[in-house]
């Protein structure tokens, strides 16, 4: 580490002010404070820094999404019919070229954009590089996960300011643009299939509807409870292990990254809604199998703790998180012909979060007030 910090240190002033290559400073910059802990230290004030930044806070988001990672690899792999260690291989074969195509698309325009603007770069995309193939089908043409995160990048981050200015998580923005232009690739019977020949194993065709179409087309699914929750069943790259989604969400809770108030409102406010529609008599099957299949568990976990797009009052991430389960299982039950909810309920919610915070305020100003005119 010593021998990269000192390549770095004379790189610096080539890329600093008055150095040749100044117009890269931005660029340079963010390459460092990858590298490195920010040297910065307080001064003035009464705030504290220490190591922890956003980047460092965003690697933590990476790493929780592992687990979903590597069963999405196993899974892909044992739904086309392979087993083993071909399994895993084929699956990662089949996402690491589109994750690469998100980094490289992405941060390449978050790179010119901070470039134009002589900004710091931005450092969210660390984890949007990773959750947009993540809640994509493994057979999504490369040239719509490009697609779709140029539009997240450029009209759900960019347009507002950049990386904390944004009122949609640009994961889920990506997802939507791809499913409302090309729906046939996101859903229905095209979302798995693949015809390769790899490691001496023929991978025959394959095609079927997800657990969760199956559900609200025949109201049951030829999987079991057990196969939905350890993620044996198809569906979007990382979406599909519950477990896995929960082990990564033990370790955002446990370094206090993501909030728990969002994360369980959004699963208490799915599952009541759930057994409410179940008490009336509008499916046949458990109710706690909405929180299995689909991408409710990973929305819950990943997207709705959105720190920058979700609600920032105590009162306000309840409610949010909330309405965001409500909302999801609401839209799967009333829309036939849209079984998945929670990108939608997501989105809808992030543009409501500013007004729930608004009106939380509000009550706690004239609580307040209410309090003064009492004492008086």
């Amino acid at each position: 580490m010593k021998a990269l910090r000192s390549i770095v240190d004379k790189l610096k002033p080539t890329f600093s002010k008055g150095g040749k290559l100044a117009f890269l400073e931005s660029t340079f910059d963010g390459f460092e404070t990858f590298l490195f802990v920010p040297n910065k230290t307080t001064q003035h004030g009464a705030h504290v820094r220490d190591c922890n930044d956003m980047k460092r806070t965003m690697i933590m988001v990476v790493i929780a999404l592992i687990p979903a990672l590597l069963f999405g690899c196993y899974n892909t792999g044992i739904q086309v019919g392979l087993e083993g260690w071909t399994a895993f291989f084929y699956g990662l074969v089949r996402i690491l070229p589109m994750i690469a195509t998100t980094y490289i698309v992405g941060l390449g325009i978050e790179f010119t954009a901070a470039q134009l603007r002589g900004h710091a770069i931005n450092e969210g995309f660390l984890v949007s590089g990773l959750l947009i193939p993540l809640v994509m089908p493994v057979s999504t043409p490369l040239w719509m996960v490009a697609l779709g995160t140029a539009f997240a990048v450029i009209f759900g981050k960019e347009v507002f300011g950049g990386t904390g200015m944004n009122v949609f998580n640009p994961a889920v923005l990506a997802r939507a643009f791809v499913f409302f232009a090309y729906t046939p690739q996101m859903s229905g019977e095209k979302v798995w299939y693949s015809d390769w020949t790899m490691m001496g194993a023929q991978v025959d065709g394959v095609t079927g509807a997800t657990a969760l179409e199956q559900l609200a087309t025949t109201g049951n699914m030829q999987y079991s409870a057990l196969d939905a929750f350890l993620g044996f069943i198809p569906g979007s790259f990382g979406e599909t292990s519950t477990l896995a989604i929960l082990i990564g969400a033990a370790i955002l809770l446990f370094t206090g990254i993501a909030s728990w108030k969002t994360m369980v409102s959004v699963f208490v406010g799915g599952a009541a809604t759930a057994y409410l529609f179940s008490a009336l008599g509008c499916f046949d099957y458990p109710a706690y199998y909405h929180l299995l299949v689909g991408g409710f568990a990973f929305g819950a976990v990943f997207m709705a703790t959105d720190p920058v797009t979700s609600a920032q009052t105590s009162t306000g991430k309840y409610i949010v998180g909330f309405m965001t389960g409500a909302i999801a299982i609401l839209i799967r039950q009333v829309n036939p012909a849209y079984p998945e909810g929670m990108m939608l309920s997501i989105l809808f919610m992030n543009a409501l979060a500013p007004l729930v915070d608004y009106f939380v305020v509000e009550a706690n100003i004239r609580r307040r007030a209410n309090r003064v005119k009492s004492v008086k």
